[in-house]
């Protein structure tokens, strides 16, 4: 790990906790094994997978309800199976996508002021992936759309308010781990258990290039570096050291740097911050929350200095931009989860003076929640830069109405209905399992015969 001293403005930047009194308990989080960060936020809500009976369910909490959830706290249970991942609309900050082990993806809607009482109806239903869907992802740029991964080695890429799976990229050789759109929202970057790193063009369906991140047998992550267009990916080494590695999506045959972090044993969790230049890297099980400083180039990581906990994390996720505290010199915030509870992080820049003067060089211009181009723009090939808003005075937001996704909602298959669909759906499926045999057989004799010359 590089310890060069140089100088920079988030030298001497301090991450807090929040006090106890701010934080949010009696979250019973999912004990699910499956690697992801288990949380996402908006700006009025959070969302947590927890562990509860009948089904995958999440909790959304708006931000006022501090402290201890009532037991009772209504959730959001309309999956057959563990709720896998979750990820808030970035221009509707009522809306979750949510990804569950029952292979759909759904979409939830939250009234004003939170539930209040369960929500088992989704606003629009995925359905398409073969076998569970492991991540969501909203595209950074585009309204409406969504991309998806899938333990059927598939990425798909959703009209969410048609419901419609409009493009389908193959050619994963084992699970997609994690899936993240650059900063343009026009490509997308996995990372896979066959231990590669993928560049992909959602739009032509194809695998752009593709390179062997890291060595070693456990998961790794990745994800775009902002606006250089540089690839970051976390994982392990041949000897189990965490390490990350930084890529350059023009020519991936080798890294352009590679640094081991330490020797422990939980996958880390990346967030950049692209305003600032600022990595944070956590891992599960770790209670330090490490801070790097990206070169202008994107070729090289700095390490600032690291917030330390007692507190190991289960998962986090980092909060919008806008909602950081500008006369605080807050540049970044994350939440911290445990088994049991939320704790909020707060990252700042000491400087005095700051609540009468607007601190520009650390808070520069910071994408704006509108998108910038429709669904049907963005599928026909357009690119539209990402629109930008000034973070002086602070960000007022603006209500979006639920009423202004309007979606041709696709009906969830709910199987046989009646004793003559049953029976008929069974013989079906006997039909088809009596040919798979076949086949298998088939297949069988062929490799013995091919064994034996």
């Amino acid at each position: 790990m590089s310890r060069i001293v140089r100088q920079s403005k988030y030298r001497h930047v301090f991450g807090k906790a929040f006090k106890k009194e701010k934080c949010y308990d009696n979250i019973k989080l999912s004990r699910n094994a499956w690697d992801t960060n288990y949380i996402t936020c908006s700006l009025k809500f959070f969302a947590v997978c927890v562990e509860a009976a009948g089904g995958g369910s999440f909790v959304v909490v708006p931000w006022e309800t501090k402290g201890k959830l009532k037991s009772d706290y209504p959730l959001v249970s309309g999956h057959k199976a563990a709720v896998l991942d979750l990820d808030a609309n970035p221009f509707n900050d009522n809306m979750f996508a949510s990804a569950s082990e029952d292979g759909t993806a759904k979409l939830w809607i939250i009234p004003d002021g939170g539930l209040t009482e369960i929500m088992r109806d989704a606003a629009q239903n995925l359905t398409g992936h073969k076998r569970k869907v492991g991540s969501v992802n909203w595209n950074p740029c585009a309204e409406n759309v969504l991309c998806t991964s899938s333990t059927d080695y598939t990425v798909k890429l959703w009209d969410v308010e048609k419901g419609q799976a409009r493009n389908t990229v193959d050619g994963h050789g084992n699970i997609i781990q994690t899936c993240a759109w650059n900063y343009e929202g026009s490509q997308v970057v996995t990372a896979c258990k066959d231990k590669k790193i993928r560049l992909l063009d959602p739009r032509s369906n194809s695998i752009v290039s593709e390179v062997v991140g890291h060595d070693g047998v456990k998961g790794s992550r990745a994800i775009f570096l902002g606006n250089t267009g540089k690839i970051l990916s976390v994982g392990f080494s041949k000897t189990s050291d965490r390490q990350y590695a930084i890529w350059d999506p023009a020519n991936m045959s080798t890294a352009i740097a590679t640094e081991n972090i330490d020797t422990a044993s939980g996958q880390m969790m990346p967030f950049y911050d692209n305003d600032t230049g600022v990595l944070y890297l956590s891992g599960k099980g770790d209670g330090n929350v490490r801070y790097y400083e990206l070169c202008e180039d994107g070729s090289k990581l700095y390490y600032l200095t690291q917030y330390t906990s007692s507190a190991p994390a289960r998962g986090m996720c980092a909060v919008p931009k806008l909602a950081c505290k500008v006369a605080k010199c807050e540049i970044a915030r994350l939440l911290k989860l445990t088994p049991t509870s939320m704790e909020p992080i707060s990252f700042q820049v000491p400087r005095k003076g700051a609540e009468d003067v607007f601190q520009d060089d650390i808070f520069p211009l910071t994408p704006e929640p509108v998108p910038s181009m429709t669904a049907d723009e963005w599928f026909s090939g357009k690119n539209e830069p990402r629109k930008l808003i000034s973070l002086e005075g602070g960000f007022k937001p603006r209500d979006k109405p639920a009423s202004s996704f309007n979606p041709d909602l696709q009906k969830e298959d709910e199987g046989p209905a009646t004793e003559k669909e049953l029976r008929e759906e069974w013989k079906k499926q006997k039909e088809r399992i009596a040919y798979l045999e076949s086949e298998i057989a088939k297949r069988d004799a062929k490799i013995k015969e091919l064994s034996g010359n």
